[in-house]
């Protein structure tokens, strides 16, 4: 995949228009983990908007986002910071080849407290 097409990816993954991002910073003001995160909610959406995702790619940031969505709720204009870090979280997931999860692997006997949805929803998200 070239550089060209994973950023197009990570654009469609995130499901946010990043182009409507107008910097105002008030989702970075309003998130809870901005200490620990060396790249900023703001400032994701502006590198993705550039391109710049190789930087994107190797920030600890990923790992640091709560997805607790009060960047979301906070952008007057509806970009979705908190969308394009999954996006960027996805995609390194899939670089490292750890996304995949064969049928085979799910317990042949499973504990019937777990509902239904979950093993649905855990398989569609780990076999992208």
């Amino acid at each position: 995949m070239t550089r060209e097409e994973r950023v197009e990816n990570m654009k469609q993954l995130s499901g946010t228009d990043v182009r409507k991002c107008m910097k105002c910073g008030k989702c970075s003001g309003r998130c809870p983990a901005f200490k620990e995160m060396d790249i900023k909610p703001h400032q994701f959406v502006s590198m993705l908007e550039k391109g710049k995702i190789d930087e994107l790619l190797a920030c600890d940031a990923i790992w640091n986002c709560l997805s607790c969505m009060a960047c979301v709720e906070r952008c007057p204009r509806g970009v979705a910071p908190a969308g394009v870090v999954e996006a960027v979280r996805d995609t390194v997931v899939r670089m490292q080849g750890n996304n995949g999860i064969k049928a085979e692997d799910i317990p042949p006997i499973v504990d019937e407290l777990i509902p239904q949805q979950l093993l649905v929803s855990a398989y569609r998200k780990y076999n992208k």
